[in-house]
């Protein structure tokens, strides 16, 4: 069994880590922090001398000295948890006496100092525990919440989890028909039929909900600081609307920087954090994309936010993502601030606007609402100060924006990649502490150490405080976007749990692909032979993977059952095409291409890859297989491709990049993608192509020559030029 945490053990008495690290000490087995794990025998003993009443108001004393915390609070927090845990951690013979006198004796003889507030801290350890274990048991899940598991437990774990021994649960398994060792990992039907079996109250949940329960526990540490170490900390502003309002436009013209010009078609791709100063105070903006197919990248952004800015253009009026953008604003329990773009334009109707999004519950200031409107032109840069002025006013009259900054960092990853020469790159908003080079991090089943920090000029920076984003280098691996992040006390410790969440979370995969695969498939095929389409997605950035994954999720399932098998970005590599090709799947690239090993082992073992520059088309194909409607089949042929060894600046042509062709040919005029560290950079056609000083047609494997991308001059050594051409195929 593992040893117990000191906030784990925290939480099962109801009392904060500091008040537990405090009693470590005084009985000599101090411990580092709340993450730090101890012996069973120790727990025990903290158990016992917090948890029956006869040590709780010296230790308490002793805590709240050191951390000024209120006096009643701590008592009240006790007497609600520890029902819950009391049966697992009391010995019924030590409690009879206790569990006889539950009135108001006990308080009387065993506390005589404490006035009534620390009563009930004695007598509800003792009002579920009864001399006869059996009906200790049977009276917890009336009390108490639910015992939280996550998906994919091990019998071992579940049998900690609920206080009994592991050949105890195999023998409820084995009388269920289940032959397991303590090993294995348990199926969510499993788990809910032990615990029915055993008359407990249990909640399976993904890990990273467990996660993230862990990590809110932590931060209930922050009612003991001190009110004078709260300082006030920017709002997080979230930009919604529908595609082309202009919300980049907005941000562009708030930070007066050309955002919008380098994205395809002016359309965000990728989630971005910014801080402006306006006035001597400071906001950070997080750009949402307002694509459809960006759901679940904009309802990641409404989570971590303070004050929504929904964008409504004059002249578009409310659209479909306006109305989702409404939802998710008002699901996170946020602010809105509506701003009314392109009043410049002859057609805009901003009334038109108002009474339209009245409809939908966002009634005016000057209609007796209590929603700002705020009149814009992004083009113009008309009144952006009076849509800052209504942002902070909002936050000021709404939202307590305080945060202690001596306290160890977290704040929550926004967005993720893998950059070429400097590992995983992550984007984070710190929401309390302040983050320091150096720092070990943990998020999700990633961890590292800060080797350095960018903020959104680029510049590297010493401190990240509260409300600030960065861009934080120094990863082991890359983080999912939407993570919770935390400082921890070293490298070891971070390490150590993002490899039991990581085993977690394998083992609620191969839970999760163990009913895919045998219940839903027999399911199914009952109903009249529905095909199941398996898939492996990738893509360049994590938040792309998501959004696409998203929209997968919204077929039509009675068309095609959808099973995504592995997800993630960065390229199509060797391992995506070997599990592809166990279990029959399609490996969909967006944005990404296969790397030279996964496009031979694809060939040789017949697995389909298939990549894609806009999210739309991957899946109007899917859907079109699925209802049968497609058209001639568009095939990529490859051709060759090249290694740049050297770039040269030629007059009238602008740069061009000496190769070697590494693979096939490469001619004159074909399709051609410029790849740099696995992610296409740039597509376009091979503009001139020489040997030497004479212009050629095709260049076959092993030489070297010049080659000139239209349209195209940030060619660099070592990037690939892969040659292709597109065929039709009757199908």
């Amino acid at each position: 069994m593992a040893k117990p945490r000191v906030h784990e053990v925290a939480k099962e008495l109801g009392l904060s880590s500091k008040e537990v690290l405090a009693h470590l000490d005084e009985i000599g087995n101090p411990a580092k922090s709340h993450s730090s794990t101890i012996e069973e025998e120790v727990a025990d003993r903290v158990r016992a001398d917090l948890g029956n009443g006869s040590k709780a108001p010296g230790t308490k004393t002793t805590a709240k000295k050191k951390s000024t915390a209120k006096p009643a609070a701590p008592p009240k927090t006790a007497a609600k948890k520890t029902t819950a845990k009391e049966p697992s951690t009391k010995a019924p013979a030590e409690k009879s006496t206790a569990a006889t006198t539950v009135p108001e004796p006990v308080p009387a003889t065993t506390v005589p100092e404490p006035v009534p507030a620390e009563a009930p801290v004695a007598r509800e350890p003792g009002r579920p525990v009864t001399p006869a274990p059996a009906a200790v048991e049977t009276e917890v899940p009336s009390v108490s919440a639910p015992i939280t598991v996550h998906r994919g437990i091990s019998v071992q774990d579940f049998a900690g989890k609920v206080d009994r021994s592991p050949a105890e649960i195999v023998k409820v398994l084995v009388g269920l028909g289940e032959m397991m060792t303590v090993t294995q990992s348990m199926s969510d039907d499993a788990v809910e039929l032990v615990a029915e079996e055993l008359g407990i109250s249990v909640a399976v949940v993904d890990p990273a909900l467990e996660e993230l329960a862990a990590a809110a526990g932590v931060e209930d540490e922050d009612e003991d600081v001190d009110e004078s170490e709260l300082v006030v900390r920017p709002p997080v502003v979230t930009v919604m609307g529908h595609v082309d309002h202009g919300k980049t436009s907005i941000l562009d013209g708030i930070r007066s920087a050309d955002v919008a010009g380098g994205e395809a078609g002016g359309i965000t791709q990728h989630i971005g954090a910014y801080r402006v100063r306006h006035n001597s105070r400071e906001v950070t903006f997080i750009d949402t994309p307002g694509h459809e197919a960006f759901t679940a990248m904009r309802a990641r952004g409404a989570q971590v936010t303070d004050v929504a800015v929904l964008v409504v253009a004059a002249d578009d009026g409310v659209m479909p993502q306006t109305v989702e953008a409404i939802d998710h604003a008002k699901a996170a329990g946020v602010p809105i601030v509506v701003a009314v773009n392109k009043i410049d334009r002859p057609e805009a109707d901003p009334t038109r606007v108002r009474q339209q999004l009245s409809d939908h519950g966002l009634l005016p200031e000057e209609w007796g609402g209590d929603t700002v409107f705020v009149d814009v032109s992004a083009k113009q840069r008309t009144n952006l100060d009076g849509l800052i002025e209504m942002i902070l006013l909002a936050a000021d009259v709404g939202l307590d924006l305080r945060a202690n900054p001596n306290a160890l960092a977290s704040g929550n990853v926004i967005e993720a990649h893998l950059d070429k020469g400097r590992g995983p790159v992550a984007t984070v908003l710190v929401k309390r502490g302040t983050l320091l080079p150096g720092d070990p991090l943990l998020a999700g089943v990633a961890w590292g150490r800060v080797r350095a920090m960018l903020d959104e000029r680029g510049e590297q920076i010493d401190e990240a405080g509260p409300g600030q984003p960065v861009q934080v280098l120094g990863w082991q691996s890359m983080p999912q976007a939407g993570d919770e992040f935390r400082v921890m006390d070293d490298e070891k410790e971070a390490r150590q749990f993002a490899s039991e969440r990581e085993q977690h979370r394998r083992a609620a995969e191969l839970v999760a692909h163990k009913g895919a695969s045998l219940t839903q498939l027999l399911v199914a095929t009952q109903q009249g032979e529905v095909p199941e389409l398996n898939l492996v997605l990738k893509a360049d950035m994590q938040g792309t993977v998501e959004a696409l994954d998203d929209q997968l999720a919204k077929l039509d399932q009675s068309l095609v059952k959808i099973n995504v098998l592995r997800r993630g970005a960065g390229a199509i590599t060797e391992n995506d095409v070997t599990l592809a090709q166990a279990s029959e799947a399609i490996v969909i690239g967006l944005g990404v291409v296969p790397t030279g090993q996964a496009r031979q082992l694809a060939e040789d073992s017949g697995v389909d890859i298939r990549t894609y520059r806009v999210i739309y088309q991957a899946i109007q194909e899917i859907e079109s297989a699925a209802t049968g409607m497609l058209g001639p089949e568009t095939r990529e042929v490859s051709l060759g491709q090249a290694e740049v060894r050297a770039t040269f600046r030629v007059p009238r042509m602008g740069v061009v990049a000496g190769c070697m062709v590494t693979d096939g040919v490469i001619r004159r005029n074909a399709r051609a993608r410029l790849v740099r560290d696995g992610t296409v950079v740039y597509e376009s056609n091979i503009g001139s192509l020489r040997r030497f000083k004479d212009d050629v047609r095709e260049v076959a494997t092993g030489y070297e020559c010049g080659i000139g991308i239209d349209g195209y001059q940030d060619v660099k050594e070592g990037d690939i030029i892969q040659a292709f051409e597109i065929q039709e195929v009757p199908r």
